[in-house]
């Protein structure tokens, strides 16, 4: 008997969605305002809202943090591409499977909201369990769930966009729902339009203002660093069950395996969504330790693309110079990666800043590793010989800072 078929958006697929990209990522953090000055003020992420659990979700849970709130950060004008939780608020909600699972949420876009929808509808059809659904600041609805390994998976659409003011939405318009509403549904324009004459100033939303000095001359613009966060992703993570795991990401969100390195010898699986050479990289828990990682966390990276290798080779001068860890990790973790660098955030995760990701094409080859550039560890040259996807990828929109 053939397999049931489904359309999204009248193209047919193993199941009623399809992953367009990884659209945000989130961590948990023992301070949250501590984690928040590094990926704002030294990575250069923005904070688009801020949620005060005290107001929100009172109790003992929040007793002894120094900082109580929930940060949502963006790189460009998602609402959020990184969220920032405590901790101790995230174990009392979810429990994680794992005492190490500090990934609290790693988000796949999808392109519409009958596929959030349909998506929920057929994963429980297959016994997957859904931890939650609705909507949530940001205004995205989604659907929540985990993958065999406890690594909670989100599918979204319809992130809020922050414009050109950079003001998000009022708080009070902050669409908070428990559940998927009927299809079709009004439009968020709709929402708007029903906000304003409801008397809702749109203009009283949250705006962070940068003010560090911007004396880093970035492609023409004075930013407050040398560099510019330009796209997310990879997630690296370690795995309980490596097999288990891509047999999810494949068979469950359908993801593609671009390619399996080994790293110290240990197997390894790059997968991606869309054109980049890999949107997740798992490996199985075992190499943790020989990688010289601590045991306090599944995540191995988080990567951050920034705008060039000339803004690459500032950022390392630019955290070195403030005293942040730079640590050396194998070339096998990154392949379709050239340049890297590892920054060590003071809550212990690992980000992956790079400049270039290898894009396959239609007939879905990745790059021979003879046609790989060769890089020289501790060699950092001024300039590169452009490869035939250099800049290729997904592209920034909108000024940059």
């Amino acid at each position: 008997m053939a397999a049931k078929k489904y359309s999204v958006g009248g193209v047919t697929y193993d199941r009623p969605f399809k992953i367009r990209r990884l659209n945000h990522f989130g961590i948990s953090v023992a301070d949250t305002g501590d984690a928040v000055a590094f990926y704002r003020d030294l990575l250069g992420f923005v904070v688009a809202d801020m949620l005060d659990l005290n107001k929100y979700d009172p109790g003992p849970w929040l007793d002894g943090l120094s900082d109580t709130r929930i940060y949502f950060l963006r790189h460009n004008s998602d609402h959020h591409t990184l969220v920032l939780m405590p901790r101790a608020w995230v174990d009392k909600n979810e429990s994680p499977a794992r005492d190490d699972i500090t990934v609290n949420q790693i988000t796949w876009q999808v392109g519409s909201l009958r596929e959030v929808v349909e998506a929920r509808l057929w994963l429980e059809e297959q016994g997957s369990k859904v931890d939650r659904y609705g909507r949530d600041p940001g205004s995205n609805w989604h659907t929540y769930f985990p993958d065999p390994t406890g690594h909670t998976n989100e599918l979204e659409y319809g992130i809020e966009q922050v414009g050109w003011d950079g003001v998000s939405k009022p708080e009070i318009m902050w669409p908070w729902a428990n559940e998927h509403p009927a299809l079709p549904t009004r439009s968020e324009g709709t929402e708007l339009d029903d906000a304003e004459k409801a008397g809702i100033d749109l203009t009283s939303g949250h705006r962070w203002v940068d003010t560090l000095p911007k004396t880093h001359d970035v492609g023409g613009v004075l930013l407050s660093r040398p560099f510019k966060p330009v796209r997310i992703g990879p997630v690296s993570i370690f795995v309980s069950d490596l097999d288990a795991a891509v047999r999810f990401y494949t068979e469950t969100l359908g993801l593609v395996v671009s390619e399996e390195t080994s790293v110290l010898g240990h197997r390894a699986v790059f997968l991606r969504a869309n054109t980049e050479h890999h949107s997740i990289a798992l490996f199985p828990v075992e190499a943790r330790e020989p990688l010289g990682l601590g045991d306090e966390t599944t995540l191995l990276a988080f990567g951050v693309q920034v705008g060039s290798y000339e803004q690459l080779r500032a950022a390392r001068t630019f955290l070195e110079g403030r005293g942040v860890k730079l640590v050396d990790l194998p070339p096998e973790i990154h392949p379709g990666i050239d340049y890297v660098l590892h920054a060590v955030s003071p809550d212990g995760h690992v980000m992956q800043l790079y400049y270039y990701m290898e894009q396959v094409g239609w007939d879905g080859a990745v790059r021979p590793q003879s046609g790989r550039r060769v890089v020289e560890a501790g060699v950092w040259p001024e300039t590169l010989e452009p490869m035939s996807d250099t800049y290729g990828g997904e592209t920034f929109w909108g000024p940059l800072g």
